[in-house]
Order: C-alpha cells, then structure tokens, then sequence
C-alpha cells in the first residue's frame, strides 16, 4: 500500500516532465543572475547565492506543497544580510543565524502562523504582481544596454551605486554598449517571434524554449564580438560564476556556520528578523503565484512555512544564503508552462550541475541576454489589460492597486505592500460603514415600519453605520431591530441600541427588537441585552418603547 502510494506520487511528480524540463531550463537561466547578483549586493561569497539556490530548487522544492512556486535567495533580504554579516563580524557566524532563522520558520509552520497569507486582498497581491512586472522592465533597461552597476535581481527603488531607478535610466546613457544593446535587440525579437501563435503550435517549439535560444545566441555573439573592440562585452556584462578545479575545488565552495557563537544574543536577533521577513515574503509570493497558476491551485501556507524553514536550515548549515519563495522565478516558471513542482526540482539539479560542471561556459553569457528574457517575465506580469480590468472593478479594487504599484516602484516590496494593504483596509472599513445600513428619511412614507435587520455577524467594524442610521431615524417613526438571523453581535453594538432605545422616547419613536434574546447567542453581552429586554417588556422577547 505504502509502496504504491510513492509510486503513485512520483508518477504524478514526473507526469507532466515534458512541460516542467523546458520550463525547468527557463527558470535556471533567469535564476542564475539572480543569484549572483543577490549575493554580491548582499556581501557575501558569490557561491553562496548558488548554493542557496540550489537548495530553494531541490530541499525546498521537494517539502513544499506549491506546485509551481520556485525558491531561492531573495533580493528583499539582500540589506538585511549585508547589514547582519557587518555586525556579526563574520560570514561564518551570519550563517548560524540562517540555520535558527529555519528553525523559527518551521515554528511558525507547525503553530499554523501560514493562515496570515489569506488575509491580503486581491487587488493589493494584483497591485504587487504588476509593480514587480514594471520595477523587473526598468531596472533591466540599464542591463540591456549594457550598463551594469546595480545589481542582478534589485527591486529598490534606492540604489548601492547612488542612484534611483528613475536616475539611473539617465545615467546610463554616458554608458551605451553597442554589443549589448545588439544582443538585447536580437534577443527581444526572437522571444517576441517565440510568442506569436503560429511558432507556439509548432511541438518543437514547446519544447525548445526561447530564452534557451536567446541565451545560445548570446554566447555566440559574445564570442565573435571579442575580435571586434567596439562590439566586445566588458566583465562586467557577462554571468560571472566561481570556477572550481575539480570536485575537491568545488566542495571548499561550501561553508559551515560557525557553532562556537551559539550563545551570542545577536545571532538570535537576526534570526527572527530573516524569519519574519522571509516568512512574509514567501506568504505573498504564494498568494500572488496561486493566482498566476492557470489550475486555480491553493498552496498550504504552512506546509509552505516547514518548507522554507528547512530550507533555510540546510542553507545555513552548506554556506548559503536564506531563501524564500521568489515571485520572479516562480512567474518564469508558469509562463514557460511548468506545471508540477518538477520544474523547480529539475532547476535545482541543472543549477548544481552547471556550477559543477560548466561554469566557464555560463561564464559566457551576456547579461543583455538574460534581460531580454526578464523583459518578457515583466511585461506579463503587468499587462495593460489588467490595469483596464482593475479599473472596470471600481474605486475599491483599483486605488489599492494602484497605491500597490506606484509605492512598490518608489520604495520596495514590502513597504510597497503596506501602503496598499492600508488602503485596502481603509476600503474595507469605508464599505462597512456606509454599505449595510443608511435610512434616507425623504423616501420614508409616514406610517410604513422601518425594519432594520441586522446581519449574522455584527462587529465594532458596524459600529458607525448602524449609529448614523440610528441617528437619522424620523421622529414617530415605527421602528424594528431584527436581530433573528445574528449570530455574533460585539457589545459595542448592543450598547448603541441601548443608548438608543432609551433616547427614542423623546422622539416618539416605537421601537420593536427581535431575537436578542435566545440562547443560540454565543456571547454572554446578547444575553445580557435579552435580559434587558424581558425586563423592559416581558411580552415574548420583544421590546416594544413608546413615549
């Protein structure tokens, strides 16, 4: 039984490998910059991105449950890692903090901390997917021409080389490559043909992916252009990998944290830090990423947290940096056309191959190649068709996303994600306020009841509409509270009708309440309130005032 369940699992697992291969290929030529650069913006050894990685591809990618999110360093970590390994003194002892950072992730995973992920709207995830999509355009426009001191993977809006994403776009232009910006313009063409429908019917063409034709080409131009001084590509310009000799070489790539500053308090403070932040990144990668899935699929949020808290355990304990889920990568992943959780595993494998195996040859690889790929990713993460879509839904779904999207793009991701998420709640309570309850007195006819009914769970969040409509009431009205079909109802709610039922004599108003009093109320202030109300009446649960 329990053999054939693993059979069944790794079949499912492998099921769709002619999707996941290519779309596996895809996702490690755009996470190997990433890679690099992350590391390299965070201070730490170039290796240390590889690795990290490696792990986020095959650890990570074996624990999770998402069946299309990819892992890896994250460059919203990037200052936090460079800041912790200046003040920890060493990268040794930062990468004990990794390995206790995985153990409070996995923590949070069994305390079922991943419940927070549901709780971010729509439009502020939507407004997120399309700032990453623009932020991804505009800083690889300087990479595409050939113009390379930010690093791979940044999303801030404040540079390490002094500049900001919009200035960096000016001064750039003291800096033009004509080889790059040749490769880049080629590349672009080609995965532009790669999308139109008459090349994707073709099965060879879903099976040789373009970025993996982009990339070939730019090794190829790359070479000839190296007799050309005015087409040859600066170090710069191209991937830059650590190149070990032989296996032995290539294992003192690898670090072991340093186990001797176990009781140093520092160490603990960074660790919760990486595993909060982390945390939250992955959390709103994997709603952002279930909502890209073309299957609709739901990714358990605290399977996901184990997950990224043993990779990041295993990450620390190898030499590699934290990990989280990438929206980046994971974006690459689905418009490949991945489909299983075997495209990132697959990526993971050929990352630890190449950098094995082939480094001198990815060494090769002009960056402007890689920004046309990420050009692509951008572009559809932040199609116009979504910002009309956004727009047609109202004011409550596109302010948010659009506050999403422009703080994402001035500042980073997460601060980004705040101020759209207090927009979002400003929404919320606004909607609560003005929505369930308002009495216009002009269309009220003299005589009529005015039946008020109140919903099956009533909060603070209530509170105001229902005090307005209350206070709009006209005099020697006939008034009705129905309370019948409410479940919850917060004290502050009760206390308003209190207040109301006493003030509603000096306005001739008759007011009937129903239902507060039966014992199907969870909270003791309902059947407090019920109490009132039989001693206030004493005719079947109901209150009946008149002045």
């Amino acid at each position: 039984m329990v053999s054939n369940a693993k059979s069944t699992a790794k079949s499912n697992l492998f099921s769709g490998l002619k999707y996941d291969l290519p779309a596996s290929i895809v996702v490690f030529l755009v996470a190997l910059p990433l890679c690099l650069g992350i590391a390299l913006a965070s201070g730490a050894p170039l290796f240390s991105g590889i690795i990290a990685g490696i792990v986020g591809g095959i650890v990570v990618g074996f624990a999770s449950g998402s069946h299309i999110g990819v892992s890896g360093p994250a460059a919203g970590l990037a200052v936090i890692v460079l800041t912790a390994i200046q003040d920890l003194g060493t990268f040794e002892i930062f990468l004990l903090a990794v390995v206790i950072s995985g153990i409070i992730q996995m923590i949070l995973g069994f305390a079922k901390a991943g419940i927070i992920g549901y709780y971010f709207p729509s439009s502020v995830i939507k407004g997120m997917l399309s700032g990453i999509g623009i932020i991804i355009i505009l800083k690889q426009i300087p990479h595409a021409l050939g113009y390379d001191k930010d690093f791979e993977g940044s999303l801030s809006f404040v540079q390490p080389d002094g500049h900001n994403t919009f200035s960096e776009l000016y001064y750039m232009l003291d800096f033009l490559s004509p080889g790059a910006i040749i490769i880049a313009l080629l590349s672009l063409g080609i995965l532009i043909l790669w999308e139109q429908p008459f090349i994707r019917k073709r099965p060879v063409f879903q099976i040789i992916q373009g970025p993996l034709v982009v990339v070939a080409l730019g090794i190829f131009l790359n070479l000839i252009f190296q007799s050309i001084p005015q087409l040859a590509l600066r170090a710069d310009q191209i991937v830059t990998i650590p190149v070990a000799e032989g296996l032995s070489g290539f294992v003192g790539l690898f670090t072991l944290p340093d186990f001797s500053q176990i009781a140093n308090p520092e160490i603990y403070i960074t660790a919760i830090t990486i595993a909060v932040v982390a945390s939250l990144e992955t959390l709103l990668c994997v709603e952002a990423t279930d909502k890209l899935d073309p299957h609709k699929r739901v990714t358990p949020t605290n399977r996901e947290l184990k997950a990224q808290g043993l990779g990041n355990m295993i990450s620390g304990l190898v030499g590699g940096l934290p990990v989280t889920q990438v929206i980046v990568r994971s974006s690459a992943n689905i418009q490949s056309g991945g489909r299983s959780k075997a495209s990132a595993i697959i990526h993971g494998f050929i990352l630890l191959a190449a950098a094995m195996s082939i480094p001198r040859i990815l060494n090769l690889i002009p960056l402007s190649s890689l920004a046309a790929v990420l050009f692509i990713v951008g572009y559809k993460l932040a199609k116009p068709a979504l910002f009309k879509k956004m727009y047609q839904q109202g004011t409550a779904q596109f302010v948010p996303f659009l506050v999403t999207i422009l703080a994402i793009v001035f500042t980073d991701l997460l601060v980004g994600i705040g101020m759209g998420l207090i927009v979002a709640i400003f929404y919320v309570l606004y909607n609560n306020y003005k929505k369930p309850y308002f009495f216009y007195p002009e269309k009220h006819e003299d005589g009529a009841p005015i039946r008020f009914e109140l919903a099956e769970d009533v909060t603070f969040l209530n509170k105001a509409s229902i005090l307005q409509t209350l206070n709009h009431l006209p005099e020697n009205a006939q008034v009705i509270i129905d309370a019948t079909n409410s479940v919850n109802i917060d004290q502050d709610v009760i206390e308003i009708i209190e207040d109301f039922r006493q003030n509603a004599q000096y306005k001739n108003i008759k007011l009937e309440v129903l239902g507060l009093y039966e014992e199907k109320k969870p909270k003791d202030s309902v059947r407090d309130f019920a109490q009132l109300v039989r001693n206030g009446n004493g005719a079947n649960g109901k209150l009946v005032m008149q002045s």
